[in-house]
């Protein structure tokens, strides 16, 4: 039987499901694929495969098509360093935290843009909650985003503010939806299409966190123009193929002023005559985003 080309909608326990013109395959890996695998994430959600149907529903994936972007972690240790595929071809990242309940972390936030500068991937933020919240502190941080050139949402998936301009930048994309567990992923999916019926968690009042109601990574097709990764809450998010030298040009902002060090390479913290030092003592640099970039540093990312 001839190969035929499809979609990898989920992955679990060794199993690819794959949908094709033909309908829906549940797939294993063939011959030197199924080798490579103990090596790299050679199939995530989103990667376009070659498959050979079988009796039932099952098939078996010979290849795996060129991907146009990826987005990517490295795992947490103990695991050896590699590429964590999380999302296949997507177009742009969806990052959605709360006003409030669990508490907006800016640090966490800017390791989510810096994944996405690093991929080469539009970046979208929404502030979802917004019906719980008059903080001023709020709408200080979403201007600081606009200002450096983000697209920032205030939405609500209770009382419906800001989801319909957010569902139109939706059209026509695959898009990966992430941020902490207990954001509203998933309510904001279902405030969309509620046919979705996903599922939603409580929030943990001891530890103010969410808990993580996406369990497996999936790829969602709730309307015609629309592709959503929805994907597990990721408390760690550490960076794939970013180095010290090149962290500070994924803060957009900086980029004015690398040039103006002193010294070549910068780590621009402790090099006198370092320009991006001097632009946040100015203030042409947040104080937030330079102590982000200077924690990641620390932690060695």
């Amino acid at each position: 039987m001839e190969a035929i080309q499809g979609l990898v909608i989920r992955t679990h326990g060794g199993h690819y499901y794959v949908q094709a013109e033909q309908g829906l395959f549940d797939c294993t890996l063939r011959g030197k694929l199924k080798h490579e695998r103990s090596a790299s994430d050679i199939i995530a959600i989103g990667d376009q495969v070659m498959l050979l149907p079988e009796a039932g529903g099952h098939g078996a994936i010979t290849r795996v098509l060129p991907r146009k972007s990826a987005f990517s972690r490295c795992p947490p240790p103990p695991r050896r360093p590699m590429e964590q595929v999380i999302v296949a071809n997507p177009d742009q990242v969806l990052i959605v935290f709360a006003a409030s309940s669990p508490p907006l972390n800016p640090l966490m936030l800017d390791r989510y843009l810096v994944v996405c500068e690093a991929a080469r991937l539009k970046a979208l933020i929404a502030i979802n909650k917004m019906d719980e919240t008059d903080d001023d502190t709020i709408e200080e941080l979403m201007a600081l985003y606009r200002q450096i050139g983000y697209a920032v949402w205030p939405v609500s998936a209770v009382s419906g503010q800001g989801l319909a301009e957010l569902h139109a930048q939706l059209r026509d994309k695959l898009t990966v939806v992430v941020g902490p567990s207990g954001v509203g992923k998933s309510s904001l999916l279902n405030a969309w299409w509620p046919e979705l019926n996903l599922n939603t968690g409580e929030i943990s009042t001891y530890h103010d966190r969410g808990k993580h109601t996406t369990v497996v990574a999936e790829l969602l097709h709730p309307e015609p123009p629309v592709y959503i990764a929805d994907t597990p809450g990721l408390r760690q998010l550490r960076f794939w193929h970013v180095s010290p030298a090149s962290l500070a040009q994924l803060f957009i902002e900086f980029e004015p002023w690398i040039g103006d060090c002193q010294f070549e390479p910068c780590s621009h913290i402790t090099e006198p005559g370092c320009g991006v030092r001097a632009a946040a003592e100015r203030g042409d640099i947040s104080a937030s985003r330079y102590t982000s970039y200077c924690r990641m540093i620390e932690l060695g990312f």
